[in-house]
């Protein structure tokens, strides 16, 4: 059986429709990559890590957290200038600013080592990057899992359970 990356953001999914596309593409690692792991007001609270945890478990799903794939603040910054010269919101970006690409694979992804990470999550097959802005491609989760699959030669599906 081949292993299976994926990635999904919060943003626009209920909780119900979260976990539904969790189950339906058979995660079995759940890899949070946020900086933060707490999210403000009720709408995505279920994604606040305690409760996440909880419910991935419920689930048979298990949870890590990879704080080192974060974007630290000072390379978040980059992207929040490029977004402010550009006019565009952090909900309604499309893609990731050259600034905040390079700095971050300079930063986060220089030391990353796609066989160690394999190796951590084996004997499980089907991975989720985990982060909150809904497309993939505003988001780190993406250069992550690029990167992962390149490496490895892996699969990669982008979960847009809005879409379906």
């Amino acid at each position: 059986m081949a292993i299976k990356v994926f990635t999904i953001g919060v943003y626009g999914l209920s909780e119900d429709e979260f976990f539904k596309a969790l189950v339906s593409s058979e995660v079995e690692i759940f890899c949070d990559v946020r900086w933060r792991r707490g999210m403000r007001g009720k709408e995505y609270s279920f994604v606040n890590s305690s409760k996440l945890q909880k419910s991935l478990g419920d689930l048979g799903i298990r949870y890590i957290h990879r704080k080192e794939l974060a974007p630290p603040p000072s390379i978040r910054e980059l992207q929040k200038i490029d977004d402010a010269e550009n006019g565009v919101l952090k909900r309604s970006r499309h893609t990731l600013g050259d600034r905040f690409i390079e700095g971050y694979r300079e930063c986060c992804l220089a030391e990353f080592d796609s066989t160690s990470l394999l190796r951590e999550l084996a004997p499980l097959r089907n991975c989720l990057f985990f982060c909150v802005e809904r497309e993939p491609e505003s988001c780190h989760r993406s250069l992550i899992a690029r990167r992962l699959c390149d490496d490895l030669g892996l699969e990669l599906e982008n979960l847009h359970p809005w879409k379906s």
